[in-house]
């Protein structure tokens, strides 16, 4: 299928508004957009994106038993793949939630926030899992960040974060008690801890962008 995005329908994506959001940025262009269970759908298309929310082993456990694990490695290895939250930690080698393996596709590991007692700036605690808005900077350039101002804000959601073993794979970072890493990406793979579907007009601009890489 030409000019085709795939987004994984595996159980545990957030699936409504990861698939509107990159359904507005295609009908710009013309490309259409599945939202599919079907590995074949998965292999045929021309990109695909791989959302995830909830817990790591919940998520890894879905996908290998949805039948999808194979056609997202395929994907992984010939064609622009778009890792959103959970999706972008899947990506790695390791989480220390539930000591899940990944996918290995990004080596690293996804560790948690340990702010316990610490405060923030304005003397409040901080709380975890990290809600709300954050800027990135972008610690990389990328094609994906065309059209995206560094230190940008973002929506997050979330207790653990990706720790890429090659810093070069860090394309995009926060800070929130301490710096850590918002975005990575590895040849044809750009994923963000962020929910660009949830940031308003430069997450937007992001999905734009995948629309038309070309790795």
């Amino acid at each position: 299928m030409a000019n085709t995005v795939a987004v994984v329908d595996y159980g545990m994506g957030n699936l409504r508004s990861v698939s509107q959001a990159v359904q507005h940025a295609a009908d710009e262009v013309g490309v259409q957009v599945f939202v599919t269970s079907d590995p074949r759908v998965v292999r045929d298309a021309t990109r695909v994106v791989l959302p995830g929310q909830g817990a790591m082993p919940d998520c890894m456990r879905e996908l290998r038993e949805s039948g999808l694990l194979e056609s997202v490695l395929e994907a992984a290895a010939s064609k622009p793949l778009f890792g959103v939250c959970v999706g972008m930690q899947m990506l790695l080698s390791h989480s220390e939630e539930g000591a899940t393996d990944g996918l290995d596709l990004i080596p690293g590991r996804v560790v948690k926030f340990e702010l316990a007692g610490r405060l923030q700036p304005d003397g409040s605690r901080y709380k975890v899992p990290q809600m709300g808005w954050n800027q990135v900077r972008q610690a990389q350039p990328h094609a994906l960040w065309a059209k995206v101002p560094d230190e940008a804000w973002f929506y997050f959601v979330h207790s653990f974060y990706a720790r890429p073993m090659d810093p070069r794979h860090s394309v995009g970072e926060a800070e929130y008690g301490e710096r850590f890493t918002a975005a990575v990406a590895r040849d044809n793979i750009f994923a963000t801890q962020f929910h660009p579907e949830k940031s308003a007009e430069f997450g937007l601009q992001l999905y734009r962008n995948f629309l038309h890489w070309n790795p």
